[in-house]
């Protein structure tokens, strides 16, 4: 293939030394408010729902299960293992922020044998809100 004007990409940040390029990496995990608790949730564009653990959703919830929305006929899978889903849950959420704070309405899918703590907002409602995170500026 003829290739034109090819240039080199412009670092925005200083390249980690030769053999540790997967250490410039970081997650994207933050505070949200969720029931007047304080909760954590990743922000992760890969994922291709939004869900949490049936553990971490009961240190906020309380009797949740008794507002789970049915679920069938769908299958999840994570990177490493088959998820079993319980049902979803409909939640608003808030971002804080000193100039202004978001809320939102999510539908978290609960997982049964999802270890995580902290909320998952995947790719559905990344998409729906608009909600960009790639790496421009600061985070």
């Amino acid at each position: 293939m003829d290739l034109i004007h090819v240039q080199d990409a412009k670092m925005q940040k200083p390249k980690p030394p030769r053999g540790k390029g997967y250490t410039a990496g970081s997650s994207l995990i933050t505070n949200i408010v969720i029931k007047n608790k304080e909760a954590k949730i990743h922000l992760d564009s890969v994922a291709f729902g939004t869900y949490v653990g049936k553990d971490y959703l009961g240190m906020i919830f309380t009797n949740w299960q008794e507002r789970l929305m049915l679920i069938e006929g769908i299958k999840f899978r994570s990177s490493s293992q088959d998820m079993h889903p319980l049902g979803i849950l409909e939640a608003e959420i808030t971002f804080p922020h000193p100039t202004g704070s978001i809320r939102l309405k999510f539908e978290f899918v609960v997982m049964n044998n999802c270890t995580s703590q902290h909320f998952i907002l995947g790719n559905d409602y990344l998409n729906i809100y608009g909600i960009d995170i790639n790496n421009h500026g600061d985070r």
